[in-house]
């Protein structure tokens, strides 16, 4: 627990630190029972339908959807084996539980089930996966852990907090779900001069149509390549969805050399790609100045044209179809 409630009044010392003098140190072993599920049903759809809407929770989270039931009593699920494994879900209605999972059997303690799932999400189980070989949680170094655990009707409290929370969450993430669809929509129209500007001139209204003011140019002759290399700027990474970041903002492991002679300098307004993966939308425009991985291309708009403008042409869904088909390598 945090150093700052040392010496708290209402507070006291125990084996995970000061806490609340109400709560009580229990080991995780001693909260409850679990239990791996099932052989993998043989039949799973990849998406709800009438038949096949009993979502199937492996070690990665929901895998797809069976007709199947495991069980619709509410508990919580933990990854077993795989990437995710330590990953928390709280389920409540009908699911099924495959063998690369681990699912609270049995309640050894009155306890909100509630407030263990958003704890165990907060302590990240994943830190107790084993050293090499296929990632794996096993039940033996959960029962070890020991928690600090509130009352019940805190725990309810605190829980019920949280809960509204993700309520909020979920509802201003489909609000921003509702503004991307819109802004899709928006691309199609602007980007292809389906919708202009009056200032600009008259829409088009076909496809293959030319708006009035436009030009076909070839990609090559809008921009050049910037192939300088300067190992003492700060190290960048290229996303698909955050643009370009400071690599340590990136969660994944740093694989990159310790020799950074030959990684390339992007600059405010250059455009940055991936040639393999351009087609997942791996391409930004920067706005920092640093290095980046040699894997990456870095384009600087010629004079007379947007590199703003480009940026989204680049995420535009018939352009990345047709980075697709020219790109270079596979990438799974």
């Amino acid at each position: 627990m945090s150093k700052r409630n040392e010496n708290r009044p209402g507070y006291k010392k125990t084996k995970v630190g000061w806490i609340p003098e109400e709560w009580t140190p229990v080991k995780l072993g001693n909260c409850f029972k679990l239990a791996s599920g099932e052989t993998k049903p043989s039949i799973i759809s990849e998406y709800p339908n009438n038949k096949e809407n009993v979502p199937v929770y492996g070690g990665n989270g929901i895998l797809g959807y069976t007709s199947q039931v495991f069980d619709d009593c509410k508990c919580i699920i933990i990854g077993r084996v795989g990437e995710k494994c330590g990953c928390v879900h709280l389920v409540k209605g009908p699911h099924f539980i495959t063998d690369n999972a681990l699912f609270t059997k049995a309640w050894l303690l009155d306890v909100s089930i509630e407030y263990f799932a958003y704890f165990l999400d907060y302590f990240k189980l994943s830190r107790l996966r084993n050293k090499g070989g296929q990632p794996l949680v096993s039940q033996k170094p959960i029962y070890a852990v020991t928690i600090p655990l509130p009352p019940l009707p805190e725990q309810k409290k605190i829980a019920e907090i949280l809960s509204a929370w993700d309520r909020a969450i979920e509802q201003v993430g489909k609000l921003i779900d509702a503004k991307q669809r819109l802004k899709k929509g928006l691309m199609q129209q602007l980007l292809t001069g389906r919708m202009r500007f009056p200032e600009f001139g008259k829409p088009v209204e076909k496809k293959s149509q030319l708006p009035e003011g436009w030009k076909d140019c070839k990609l090559g002759a809008c921009f050049k390549e910037r192939k300088e290399t300067n190992p003492n700027l700060p190290l960048l990474a290229i996303t698909s969805d955050r643009g370009v970041i400071p690599r340590d903002e990136v969660e994944r492991k740093d694989t990159s050399n310790a020799d950074k002679s030959k990684y390339k300098r992007i600059a405010p307004g250059d455009i940055g790609y991936n040639t393999m993966r351009m087609w997942q939308g791996v391409s930004a425009v920067s706005t920092l100045e640093g290095i980046v991985s040699p894997a990456y291309t870095i384009c600087t708009p010629r004079k007379g044209h947007s590199s703003s403008f480009f940026g989204y042409l680049f995420k535009y869904p018939p352009m990345i179809h047709l980075f697709h088909r020219f790109s270079q390598g596979l990438v799974s």
